[in-house]
């Protein structure tokens, strides 16, 4: 069984759709093992986002992360990190196919109602950014 890190972006916050996404990852048959709602600090977002953080983009995107509190959750299942990425559909909710969570749900590229980690590796890093081993319950 595999572990993944999903973040419900401070859009889906706003929008009160955190119930309807984590219902459709539940229905998927995925396994909650840890959960906390968290506003996100500069330090964290510029660790977890070190990837586009010299972009002149990132301001940006730091400003909106940082917008409202986020929930972070871990789940557990098979393939998980694949399929959750399936459900979402593509980063670019705009090119999202409608049933998708993005599509249904988010506006455009970074507007997109949930970060979710992009491979088990990361998946095991993201994991320990945000929860410490005692949070994580499965």
């Amino acid at each position: 069984m595999q572990k993944t890190l999903i973040i419900l972006k401070p859009d889906c916050m706003a929008k009160k759709h955190a119930g309807s996404v984590i219902d459709r990852f539940e229905k998927a048959g995925f396994e909650i093992v840890g959960a906390k709602m968290i506003r996100l600090t500069p330090q964290v977002l510029r660790e977890h986002y070190a990837h586009v953080a010299s972009k002149p983009f990132y301001p940006e995107i730091e400003q909106f992360m940082s917008s409202l509190p986020v929930l972070v959750v871990a789940l557990k299942g098979a393939d998980v990190v694949a399929k959750i990425r399936d459900l979402l559909g593509p980063t670019d909710s705009r090119k999202a196919a409608k049933g998708t969570i993005r599509g249904d749900f988010g506006t455009d590229m970074m507007t997109n109602v949930v970060h979710a980690s992009d491979s088990d590796e990361n998946a095991k890093i993201e994991l320990a950014r945000f929860f410490k081993p005692e949070e994580l319950f499965g």
